[in-house]
């Protein structure tokens, strides 16, 4: 389909493991629709092995896909920005701990450097959270975020309200749709919707 030909992403992965099946082949779909991505890991992400894969297999397979080296410092997120290199940043899984991070203006990994770097130059950046807190501790932290200029949302509900009543997670499908409406300035809606249908 194409309709992002021409469009630079920034796709940046925080250590939610075990939502990597979910979000790696929605950054093929963003190839597939055109655009030109840029892989982004925070140092966690990039070292870290799970009982959902070794970090080894996750590059291997988004380097691949994207067709570049993954971005996994600081020093090589900041230029994303000031240099225009990118137009928009995803952020998918983005973590409790990442989102409390970016709420509190702290920039201590490639991802959340990535996203000061566009935020100052006023450009979108997309948010799929997967926190076992979103409803906890960093309910507060999803309130700030969704009143900031040029922060956008993946839709998120609650995965397991059984067992893990405060944790939210978003429905990773719609990453794509979401990536098209940010890109014109809009917030996806419903922001929450029920993932248990």
């Amino acid at each position: 389909m194409n309709t992002l030909k021409g469009v630079k992403i920034g796709f940046a992965l925080s250590g939610s493991y075990c939502t990597y099946n979910k979000v790696i082949p929605e950054i093929e779909k963003l190839v597939n629709e055109g655009a030109d991505v840029f892989p982004i890991m925070s140092q966690n992400a990039f070292t870290t092995d799970t009982r959902f894969g070794t970090a080894k297999e996750h590059i291997e397979k988004i380097e691949k896909i994207t067709g570049k080296k993954i971005i996994k410092t600081i020093v090589e997120a900041e230029p994303l920005g000031p240099k225009n290199i990118i137009d928009i940043l995803v952020i998918a899984p983005c973590t409790g701990n990442t989102l409390a991070k970016l709420a509190n203006a702290i920039t201590d990994t490639a991802v959340l450097m990535s996203a000061k770097t566009l935020l100052r130059n006023k450009k979108p950046v997309v948010l799929a959270i997967a926190t076992n807190d979103g409803l906890g501790m960093n309910m507060r932290n999803i309130g700030l975020l969704m009143n900031i200029k040029n922060i956008y949302f993946v839709p998120m509900g609650q995965d397991n309200y059984k067992d893990k009543p405060n944790s939210l997670m978003a429905d990773m499908n719609l990453i794509l749709e979401s990536v098209q409406k940010a890109l014109k300035g809009e917030q996806i809606q419903p922001v929450i919707i029920n993932l248990n249908e």
